[in-house]
């Protein structure tokens, strides 16, 4: 299936029903009189966060979202059907942006959560409602109301606890596939990963959580340099990031100031992040060069750094420790600083 976390469709709710102009005919009722019964209500456009979806494919085919007109009126003061609500189910992180692209207009970061976008136009009236002990036969009712139109941009912030960066072949991917079952293409060549991947990780049963690889960050690549950093996006919503520097690779500080300098560029919060700097490939560096490089860093970046080596698995155990700890820390201290509300699939309104 291919990832795709942006989309522009247009959504348009129901217009009401038209209201009537009708009278009685009944036999023993002399002066019969006004029956025209109302409009039914048009149809709703909502949004629903669906658990078992993970990219914005399928609208990339399907743009359009109209919602069916209600019902017209009917004599004997019958009122028209409404019309049944459009559900649109969209991936659990979906943010919903108005066409400037920059008003936000509902997150829908839990499962079951759910959102009236565009509400159906309500119903015409029908002579019956206009009639009046000096207007005994009106002969006016109204059109329905329009419903509400709009084009709208979708975007999609993944849920995950841990966001892996770093430079291209920091060894992210490999990081990923030895942790998780997640499987992405590994190769030893820039770029290999083109779109986000996520992988659970498990250290016991009451233990896990989710850890995201994005394509890997170049200098420059807050303009455009690179795949840019569209993809910071999906590590937003982090506990804590997970640093790789390739510690083979040379220049290591050099390397944690590029991707520190996107982070701050990117302006999303992640450099306040807490983050967890992790020199890998240890199987291929000397320990003169191990040690030499890790005090570098930690001079560097005033912080610990630990050591690792995705291939041959060595420090993984203590990694993942450690980064369970930071994630179990921010749900207990989010779990505890959440007021309480109702049910997570509550409805709201745009």
């Amino acid at each position: 299936m291919k990832f795709l976390d942006q989309a522009k469709i247009y959504v348009k709710s129901g217009d009401g029903g038209d209201g009537v102009v009708a009278f009685r005919r009944e036999k023993y009722i002399e002066f019969g009189g006004p029956d025209g019964g109302n409009g039914g209500r048009g149809g709703d456009i909502v949004f629903e966060a669906a658990g078992n979806l993970n990219t914005l494919i399928d609208f990339r085919y399907t743009q359009h979202f109209r919602a069916r007109k209600g019902g017209n009126g009917a004599g004997s003061d019958r009122t028209g059907a409404a019309a049944a609500p459009v559900l649109i189910q969209v991936p659990v992180g979906t943010q919903i942006f108005d066409e400037d692209r920059e008003t936000m207009l509902a997150d829908l970061d839990q499962p079951g959560k759910h959102i009236v976008l565009c509400h159906g136009g309500d119903g015409g009236r029908g002579n019956a409602h206009f009639k009046t002990s000096t207007n005994r036969a009106p002969r006016r009712a109204d059109k329905g109301w329009p419903g509400e139109e709009r084009w709208i941009w979708l975007r999609l912030k993944l849920i995950a606890d841990v966001g892996l960066v770093g430079l291209p072949n920091a060894g992210k991917s490999t990081f990923l596939s030895v942790v998780s079952a997640a499987r992405p293409k590994i190769a030893d060549y820039p770029f290999t990963t083109l779109h986000p991947q996520l992988g659970v990780v498990r250290l016991s049963v009451a233990e896990e959580f989710v850890i995201a690889d994005i394509p890997g960050l170049i200098e420059g690549a807050h303009e455009g340099a690179g795949l840019g950093d569209r993809f910071l996006g999906h590590v937003e919503r982090c506990a804590v990031l997970l640093h790789l520097v390739d510690g083979a690779a040379g220049d290591v500080v050099k390397a944690w100031r590029t991707i520190r300098h996107e982070l701050e560029a990117y302006d999303g919060g992640l450099a306040a992040k807490p983050e967890i700097i992790a020199l890998n490939k240890i199987d291929a560096m000397t320990p003169q060069q191990i040690s030499s490089r890790r005090r570098a860093l930690e001079k560097a970046s005033g912080m610990p750094v630990v050591t690792l080596s995705g291939v041959t698995r060595q420090n993984l155990d203590d990694v993942l420790r450690l980064l369970q700890d930071r994630v179990t820390a921010t749900r207990e201290a989010a779990r505890d600083a959440a007021p309480p509300q109702a049910a997570a699939g509550r409805e709201e309104t745009a």
